[in-house]
């Protein structure tokens, strides 16, 4: 029996994150474009994430929510990819230490762009010196983060880095986009943009036919 995966997601969220792990997969997906504060708070997508967020994924009708868990989900869907190290490998735990490490990193940036950042002792960011200097170490001089090949890691920090950067909220360090901007420009990463731009693009408006 085939994978049957559906994809929600909306072209102007974290789910370009998502559609580029699906794309480096290969696997066929069916799509279900979602709106803000309409269909994605509607029951029948509530019924899938409570949280009526994308991206979500059903798989063979199992409902996966969270960007990171998605990604590492697809990564075992195709093992002969090499996507993520084999499993019970040291290299596997720090796949999943860079991974969940992007979590932090968002919560902090968003914080910081609405001026709310919690004191250091209490958030699971700490501070900001503190974990941009972590981050700069994961990927300084690298071209991937575990290992000598391409991992969904690299997917998944590189398509933080590159937006925080696009957006103004990371400095374009030599350091950062020497690491990100290579992955950025997989195939698998100008497809899914490709896509996801051509969503997000207002549909032509049609002239009205003239009167006879």
């Amino acid at each position: 029996m085939s994978t049957q995966l559906r994809f929600y997601t909306n072209p102007m969220s974290r789910a370009r994150i998502t559609r580029w792990m699906l794309e480096e997969t290969g696997l066929p997906y069916e799509e279900v474009r979602l709106e803000f504060g309409t269909s994605m708070k509607a029951p029948e997508f509530l019924a899938v994430n409570p949280m009526g967020k994308v991206p979500a994924l059903l798989h063979d009708g199992v409902a996966i929510t969270e960007n990171a868990a998605i990604c590492l989900h697809l990564a075992d869907l195709v093992p002969e990819l090499g996507l993520l190290p084999p499993p019970g490998t040291p290299e596997r735990g720090a796949c999943y230490r860079w991974m969940l490490f992007a979590s932090p990193l968002e919560f902090f940036i968003t914080a910081r762009r609405h001026g709310t950042i919690a004191p250091s002792m209490e958030a699971g960011y700490g501070n900001e010196a503190d974990l941009l200097r972590t981050l700069e170490s994961a990927v300084a001089g690298k071209r991937h983060v575990v290992g000598d090949r391409f991992t969904v890691t690299d997917l998944y920090l590189a398509a933080f880095i590159g937006y925080y950067i696009q957006i103004g909220e990371l400095e374009p360090k030599p350091v950062f986009q020497d690491y990100a901007m290579p992955h950025l420009q997989r195939p698998a990463a100008q497809r899914a943009n490709a896509r996801d731009d051509a969503l997000a693009r207002p549909a032509p408006k049609l002239e009205p036919a003239e009167a006879h």
